[in-house]
């Protein structure tokens, strides 16, 4: 005679039977996949390079932003007691005689803050620039090709082939007063082209892609296409170029400011600190010394912050 109680425990509701001891725990949602911007963003907060680039950028950007928060002492006030002394004065860090003072007797720590804001401006400025314009032209000859691609091609090429200091010292000498945005437009009337060429390939290259067509076949518009699909799928390798290319720019404008065809005093710039410390370069190296310096950790750190950035954007180097 079978046993009542067992089975009725075996055959009651609330019976339930126990998962095996070996079987995996149940995964409550799917991992998302990233995007190739989340990919590299996550490349980007592992990289050394990048972390300390984008720390001394922030600080170079917050001495632009607000110079008076480092050193209350004037850029252009001088005192000619105090010309050429290039011995520090470590009770008055930060306010004037820190590194010394020109051969104008003014505080060569205060030029080198407020140095900072000509040289950021003139970077960031063209750098916007060559972008807006050759990613547009280069935009649309990559996407259009036929006589439009030619055209704006051959245009790229004019421009292309004038050397860029040289031609940016011709576009200067046509101008009187050398502000600061005069020497943006000079830089930025010559340095779009390798932005179009960057683009153009990128363009060419996105639009063979399936989800182009698919667009196309179901009746997207141009610009609904080149600005949804197209372009911030080739806007990578012009990140990249823009990053490295920003550098430079600060470097030519210092260039052209050495040479006495960029910023001129009473603009405070290390270009024009540069020329001044040459011709002081046996007696008071310090004049020359510190905004080298400055140039040089400035056009390294967007360097470094470029390298980053196309090592996180390019999936051939991970």
């Amino acid at each position: 005679m079978p046993d009542v109680t067992k089975t009725a425990a075996a055959t009651a509701p609330d019976a339930v039977a126990a998962p095996p001891v070996d079987a995996p725990a149940p995964q409550d949602k799917a991992e998302k996949p990233r995007s190739l911007w989340g990919d590299a963003w996550a490349d980007l907060r592992r990289n050394p390079y990048f972390l300390v680039s984008s720390v001394l950028i922030f600080f170079l950007l917050l001495i632009a932003a607000f110079p008076g928060m480092f050193t209350s002492a004037s850029p252009t006030a001088g005192d000619l007691v105090k010309h050429y002394v290039g011995k520090p004065e470590l009770g008055d860090v930060g306010s004037a005689g820190w590194l010394g003072y020109d051969i104008q007797g003014r505080s060569v720590y205060a030029r080198l803050i407020y140095g900072t804001r000509a040289s950021i401006i003139v970077g960031v400025c063209v750098t916007l620039i060559v972008t807006v314009v050759g990613g547009t032209m280069g935009m649309i000859a990559g996407y259009f090709g036929g006589w439009v691609d030619a055209v704006l091609s051959r245009l790229t090429d004019v421009f292309f082939g004038i050397p860029f200091l040289l031609g940016a010292m011709v576009v200067l000498q046509a101008f009187v007063e050398r502000t600061v945005w005069v020497v943006v437009f000079a830089l930025a009337f010559l340095g779009w082209t390798q932005m179009a060429r960057v683009m153009r390939g990128a363009v060419i290259t996105v639009k063979q892609a399936d989800y182009v067509h698919a667009a196309k076949a179901l009746g997207a518009g141009t610009g609904r296409i080149l600005f949804r699909h197209i372009l911030p799928n080739a806007m990578a390798p012009v990140i990249v170029v823009a990053t490295i290319a920003l550098g430079g720019y600060i470097s030519a404008e210092a260039t052209l400011s050495y040479l006495g065809l960029g910023l001129a005093s009473p603009t405070v710039s290390w270009g024009v600190d540069i020329s001044a410390g040459v011709q002081a370069i046996r007696t008071s190296q310090h004049i020359l010394l510190y905004p080298s310096i400055m140039l040089s950790l400035t056009v390294l750190a967007f360097i470094m912050l470029g390298e980053a950035v196309r090592n996180a954007l390019d999936p051939k180097l991970r």
